[in-house]
C-alpha cells in the first residue's frame, strides 16, 4: 500500500509539472489572427516559417468538431542551434511552436512550451543556461507581442 501510494505520488507531481511547461496568455483576438500575430513577430525577429496546422478545419474535413484550434512552428537556427549543440535531444523540441485555441467559454489562448523544463528534460550542464535563457526572453516576447495591443 505505502508503494502505491508512492507511485500516485510521482504519478501526480509529474503530471503538474508538465501542466507548467506550458506558457500561456489571454488573446482578445481569434485564434487565427493571434497566430497572424505571432507570425509577423517571429519573422521581424528573423525566424521562417515553418508550418502552420488548422487543427479544427483538420477534424471538420473529416466530419469531426473542434472549437478552433491552430498551431504555428517557426524556427531560427542561431537559437535553436545551441541547444542542440549541447544535446541533440533537444531538436525533438525544436523549432519554437505556438498553439492558439479557444476554450469552452469562448476565450482565446496563446500557449508556448517554457524553453526553461529543456534544461531538467535533458540534464543541461550549466554551459546552456545562457541559451534557453536567450529563447525564453524570445519565446515571452513573442506572447507579448500577439496578444498585447
Amino acid at each position: 500500500m505505502k508503494l502505491f501510494a508512492i507511485v500516485c505520488a510521482v504519478l501526480l507531481s509529474a503530471h503538474a509539472a508538465r501542466a507548467e511547461e506550458l506558457l500561456t496568455v489571454k488573446s482578445s483576438r481569434t485564434v487565427m489572427e493571434t497566430l497572424d500575430r505571432v507570425e509577423a513577430a517571429a519573422k521581424a525577429g528573423g525566424f521562417f516559417i515553418v508550418a502552420r496546422v488548422d487543427h479544427a478545419g483538420a477534424a471538420q474535413g473529416v466530419g469531426l468538431k473542434l472549437r478552433p484550434t491552430a498551431l504555428s512552428v517557426f524556427g531560427k537556427p542561431q537559437g535553436g542551434t545551441p541547444l542542440m549543440v549541447c544535446d541533440q535531444r533537444t531538436g525533438i523540441d525544436l523549432p519554437l511552436k505556438a498553439l492558439a485555441w479557444q476554450d469552452e467559454a469562448g476565450q482565446v489562448w496563446l500557449g508556448m512550451a517554457d524553453p526553461a523544463v529543456l534544461k531538467a528534460r535533458y540534464g543541461l550542464p550549466a554551459t546552456c543556461d545562457a541559451p534557453i535563457a536567450a529563447m525564453q526572453g524570445v519565446v515571452r516576447g513573442l506572447l507579448d507581442s500577439a496578444t498585447k495591443g
